[in-house]
């Protein structure tokens, strides 16, 4: 098993070095500008060091994982000089392998493991890892070893190639990041009536978990509920006369999303052909 090392101590790193000195992997130590950052990251995790420097860190590692922001993994990789039977690897999910083509050129294997979860903060991070799905990019033995940490840490994984990154990441951000903007909107037009944000929060959260729970229990388009779904025009036409009203900024996001809904509704075989037209037309506005 290779002793692995960490440049870069945020959550991501953070994660991954708990959750794998836990399962038996031997994590030697870290390094990041921020030298109470690494002091704090090696507290978490059993036998870690800090180093003082990133070349020392890879002299003493078997695998370099380089958990800084993206834009930096390049300038990372090519400031440290590589030994033969190295790996370098990272674990951003919108940057490809070829960010580590500085070590790469010094016959280093390079591979990426991006976790499709949210890391809110360091404790929400080492919680949510396991049982996540891990997108790799990698090719000869580091796949291999990269899938076998997917399997450690109690994951699916998918392999994917470079072409395939941005998308990838692009349809995470829908699902997760977009999914706070979507909710915080909601939760914004409850001033309208006289409640709070933190109200509407509230309110929402049960609504939120079994929405998640129909997902993972029926899957699409089973989980599919509301007017859309049940071809309640008259409910969608109320909708768009009271956001008209009270948040027309709102409105060509409503239309937008609905219009988007429509084909689900269809597939779930609750929204008649004829009712989806009717919705097209309504949704599409004048």
């Amino acid at each position: 098993m290779p002793k692995l090392g960490f440049i870069g101590t945020g959550p991501v790193g953070t994660a991954f070095a708990v959750n794998l000195s836990q399962r038996g992997y031997q994590v030697i130590g870290a390094f990041d500008v921020v030298r109470e950052a690494a002091q704090r990251f090696a507290d978490d995790v059993s036998g870690c060091q800090v180093y003082e420097k990133a070349q020392d860190l890879a002299d003493s590692a078997d695998m370099v994982f380089i958990t800084t922001p993206d834009d930096i993994i390049p300038r990372v990789a090519a400031e440290i000089t590589w030994r033969a039977g190295q790996s370098a690897v990272h674990c951003s999910g919108a940057s490809t392998v070829h960010s580590l083509e500085p070590a790469a050129e010094q016959g280093v294997m390079v591979g990426s493991i991006h976790p499709c979860q949210t890391f809110a903060g360091r404790e929400q991070a080492i919680a949510n890892l396991p049982g996540s799905t891990f997108a790799i990019e990698a090719e000869g033995p580091i796949k291999k070893t990269l899938t076998e940490i997917a399997k450690a840490l109690d994951g699916d994984w998918v392999y994917l190639t470079s072409d395939d990154k941005a998308l990838y990441h692009a349809a995470a951000c829908i699902a997760c990041n977009y999914f706070y903007t979507l909710v915080s909107t909601a939760t914004d037009l409850w001033q309208n009536f006289g409640k709070t944000s933190e109200e509407a929060t509230k309110a929402y959260i049960p609504l939120l978990q079994g929405s998640v729970n129909n997902i993972a229990k029926m899957g699409f388009p089973g989980c599919l509920t509301g007017p859309i779904a049940r071809g309640d025009i008259k409910t969608i036409q109320r909708h768009l006369a009271a956001l008209e009203k009270s948040a027309p900024d709102i409105l060509p996001l409503y239309r937008e999303l609905g219009l988007k809904t429509i084909p689900i509704g269809i597939a779930k075989g609750t929204l008649s052909e004829s009712n989806a037209e009717e919705l097209r037309a309504l949704l599409a506005g004048p």
